[in-house]
């Protein structure tokens, strides 16, 4: 059986919520717990700097880690292999569907001057947004993780980390767009993987006429932008700085993959209900020739969702656009971890970090999405590979982890938030996706702005 599954945090609809609400602050018995609102060291800085930030004075207390249900197992196991750490953990929801409670939690910290974690994982790419501004997030490239482990790490998988050129966390896994396919039925239909958005487009055509009902795609789940409009460069959400923006959803890299889609929906060779829906599971699972998708998928979706029996699902690299020499994909999900400046526990809190996201006792073998640190990363893929579950090997996710394109960003704004409001229901309404990019465009400026970005159309 394939451990190979998103964070809980990441999966979206009703699984995911019910998810977070399973893990706000719930308690386990296993380990020293404090309540949700409390623990975690540190206080007001001693005025020296070391490490690029004041730090707070340094005892020898307990380190206080707050992680979701799904990393939980990893804080167990970074306890049980190092038994002379003191370690209290809390379970809290991650921030999953972005919720907010981390940076509300820190907001009241920051009044209180007491109860920061030293370490925080979160389902959310932007916390560096504004952990930052709030005075939260420690840097880590300025002394305490070494240059040589940083460099370990993905092409551009701390990206969404780093302001103004320093680094403020550290990516817990990748969830880079590639292209799922039922390896058996499709050959059995006589049909090849495309390669270009061109092919992937005819084969759409073909399907829709010689096998309806098969899919080869699905637009219907909020982070449909971040598969597709991502993967084409459609310039919707470039952070250009801590507080600014860039958004052109109507430009030739948009409206391409809008036409392109629009196609598929009409002849209804893609989907318009969300993979973890009643509908799909219920009547359209079985029927998945092709699908686009994060690196997760393959777990959470196909083997654990849809229940797609063993060696049928394979995977590819996402289709690029023909000519296209740069090849690009987008991400849905990964996850980050934050060491606080407010720690009193900067050696352990450090320790605890690099061992989360590089050990492969925890990432290389037991964790549930693809490793950000690239050499975790390789032994993951052994183990999937290992599963027995897949088709073929994994080699375009591993391929796929460096080419997310770096110009769609992590701002404080939901772009999931924002499709759901402005596209979806359009969609519902039979519009197509074409027609609704200058709305989607109109909306994402208001969401900006409303958080306090600067923003350039």
């Amino acid at each position: 059986m394939s451990v190979y599954k998103p964070s809980v945090t990441q999966e979206p609809g009703t699984s995911r919520r019910r998810a977070a609400l399973l893990a706000g602050c719930a308690a386990t018995v296993l380990l020293t717990v404090t309540a949700c609102g409390g623990g975690g060291g540190g206080g007001g800085s001693t005025g020296t700097t070391k490490d690029g930030f004041a730090q707070a004075a340094q005892d020898k207390g307990a380190l206080t880690v707050w992680v979701d249900a799904t990393r939980m197992a990893a804080a167990k196991q970074y306890q049980a292999s190092h038994p002379d750490v003191k370690l209290h953990i809390v379970s809290y929801d991650g921030d999953a569907n972005g919720s907010n409670y981390l940076q509300t939690k820190v907001q009241l910290f920051n009044r209180t001057g007491k109860g920061w974690p030293d370490i925080v994982f979160s389902s959310q790419n932007n916390e560096a947004s504004w952990a930052v501004q709030a005075g939260f997030a420690a840097p880590l490239n300025k002394g305490l993780i070494p240059g040589a482990t940083l460099g370990g790490f993905a092409k551009g998988a701390n990206d969404v980390c780093t302001v103004d050129g320093t680094l403020y966390c550290l990516r817990n896994d990748l969830s880079q767009a590639v292209l799922w396919y039922n390896a058996p039925l499709l050959k059995k239909f006589g049909y090849k993987v495309p390669t270009t958005w061109e092919e992937y487009q005819t084969l759409g055509e073909k399907v829709a006429k010689e096998h309806p009902g098969y899919l080869v795609g699905d637009a219907g789940d909020t982070f449909t932008p971040e598969i597709y409009l991502w993967a084409s460069k459609c310039g919707a959400n470039h952070i250009t700085g801590p507080k600014a923006v860039s958004v052109n959803t109507t430009s030739e890299a948009c409206t391409k993959m809008a036409k392109l889609m629009d196609v598929l929906i009409k002849n209804k060779s893609m989907s318009t209900s969300g993979v973890f829906s009643t509908d799909f599971g219920k009547n359209k699972a079985s029927k998945v020739l092709l699908m686009p998708g994060p690196a997760w998928y393959g777990g959470a979706v196909f083997e654990g969702t849809f229940k797609t029996p063993a060696k049928q699902i394979a995977v590819a690299p996402i289709p690029q656009w023909q000519g296209d020499t740069s090849p690009s994909t987008g991400n849905v999900g990964g996850g980050t971890w934050l060491l606080s400046k407010h720690s009193a526990h900067i050696k352990a809190a450090t320790d605890f970090l690099k061992w989360v996201t590089t050990d492969n006792a925890y990432q290389g073998e037991k964790a549930p999405g693809f490793p950000a640190y690239a050499p975790a990363a390789d032994n993951w893929l052994k183990a999937q590979s290992a599963s027995g579950y897949f088709a073929g090997d994994l080699t375009a996710l591993k391929d796929a982890a460096p080419q997310v394109w770096s110009d769609w960003g992590s701002g404080q704004f939901s772009q999931e938030a924002i499709w759901a409001a402005t596209v979806k229901p359009g969609l519902t309404q039979g519009k197509t996706i074409e027609s609704l990019l200058s709305a989607w465009q109109d909306s994402i400026v208001k969401y900006a702005q409303a958080d306090g970005y600067k923003v350039s159309q």
